[in-house]
């Protein structure tokens, strides 16, 4: 009788240890491809958004310039893709990806164009997990509130009227969402903060970089 109680746990252990084997296996699998599809679908945002940001009859090569920009300024916790379009030989406009890691249900992932006079050539949202009805009103498709940001700058740290409009600032916040689009501007300005610190090097296109690069490692 005893042997037999043994027997039937040691079956159970084993079936349950199975159970869990495989289950932890599906968990895996279903989170490695969710994954892949998240960056799959961040991939084909990015892509798109940056000829909304820069007309492809600009640069119609920009997907092409491009460099690796590795900057916590901008809250990227790892090096990502910044592009130039390029006229004439010279940088135009900047894209830096940027994060605004405030937002209300997390992480707001962007692409900030930026003239090379600091001015904005437009902002798009490539990822975000903000509250439908409320706080998606970033998304383009949904309202134009982000088109408000083209053609303005901020001076600085200190430019209080780069804030939205409960916080004394210019920008308008969303009917029972303020965090959302508090997030963005305040990420959006952080953009043009990096741009101006950086103006120089920013504004050197990325051939002439290369070349400088190569130049410098042959003399050597």
């Amino acid at each position: 009788m005893m042997q037999e109680m043994l027997a039937a746990i040691r079956r159970s252990a084993v079936g349950i240890g199975v159970f869990a084997m495989v289950t932890a296996g599906v968990v895996a699998i279903t989170q490695v491809a969710t994954q892949e599809r998240i960056a799959a679908n961040v991939a084909e945002a990015q892509a798109r958004a940056l000829y909304e940001i820069v007309p492809r009859s600009v640069d119609p090569q920009l997907h092409q310039h491009h460099f690796t920009l590795d900057a916590p300024e901008l809250d990227l916790d790892q090096p990502q893709q910044a592009w130039q379009a390029i006229v004439d030989g010279q940088v135009q406009t900047l894209i830096l990806p940027v994060v605004a890691p405030d937002g209300y249900s997390g992480d707001i992932q962007l692409l900030v164009g930026i003239h090379r006079d600091a001015s904005v050539a437009g902002v798009r949202v490539l990822a975000h997990k903000e509250t439908p009805g409320l706080g998606d009103k970033i998304e383009p498709s949904k309202s134009d509130w982000l088109n408000g940001f083209i053609g303005k700058t901020t001076v600085g740290t200190g430019d209080k009227d780069w804030a939205v409009k409960k916080d004394g600032g210019q920008f308008d916040q969303f009917t029972g969402a303020t965090i959302t689009p508090r997030a963005v501007v305040q990420a959006v300005g952080r953009a043009i903060q990096y741009f101006r610190a950086h103006r120089e090097r920013l504004l050197t296109p990325v051939t002439q970089a290369a070349e400088r690069a190569t130049a410098t490692h042959i003399s050597q």
